[in-house]
């Protein structure tokens, strides 16, 4: 029969061991990166692991175009559509663990792939952005209405006439006016 020190002691080796195992993931999981450059090759974006911008590269033709924020973004999520692959070929020391299996299924629920360049949201689906011209238009415009008569102004709020407050005090129980009010009579004293 093994001692109690014994058990003890082998219990605290597992801890520092998988302690140390969760550090070694945590050091190999924050050094995996994705950098993504845009079709054209002007914009470079560099996610870290958890998918936040940590780097960001604009050349000069893009910096003039009209949909540099849009282009910004999609660069930026193709990157982080690549985290999973890159987890599983940058953290060796969970490959093929239940714990890989599942990482990667949160970086692929978090960070699915952008949808074509081609795609155009709103109804548009697939090909190019609708011209002004083929777009919606009613065919007449209606002018717009008149705009409201003012209203009149409010009337003045009815005042009224202030009560009489009489001149002399009240004299509910004369405790005060020289009387004793533990006596019914105010000059014996």
């Amino acid at each position: 029969m093994t001692s109690p020190d014994q058990l003890f002691a082998d219990f605290e080796a597992k801890l520092a061991e998988t302690q140390r195992k969760a550090e070694q993931m945590r050091a190999e999981i924050e050094l995996v990166s994705v950098s993504e450059r845009s079709k054209d090759g002007q914009i470079k974006v560099t996610v870290n692991h958890a998918g936040n911008l940590t780097g960001l590269e604009i050349g000069p033709i893009a910096r003039a175009k009209a949909d540099l924020d849009q282009q910004i973004l999609r660069t930026m999520q193709a990157a982080q559509s690549k985290l999973a692959d890159a987890m599983q070929g940058g953290v060796p020391s969970i490959a093929g663990s239940e714990t890989m299996a599942e990482l990667i299924e949160q970086l692929n629920a978090a960070y699915p792939e952008p949808e074509p360049d081609d795609y155009v949201e709103g109804g548009g689906g697939y090909g190019a952005i609708p011209d002004e011209d083929s777009r919606f238009v009613a065919d007449h415009d209606t002018p717009a209405p008149p705009p409201p008569p003012p209203a009149p102004p409010a009337p003045a709020p009815e005042r009224r006439p202030r009560p009489n407050r009489p001149t002399e005090p009240a004299h509910d129980d004369d405790y005060f006016s020289g009387n004793d009010f533990l006596t019914d009579e105010g000059d014996r004293r």
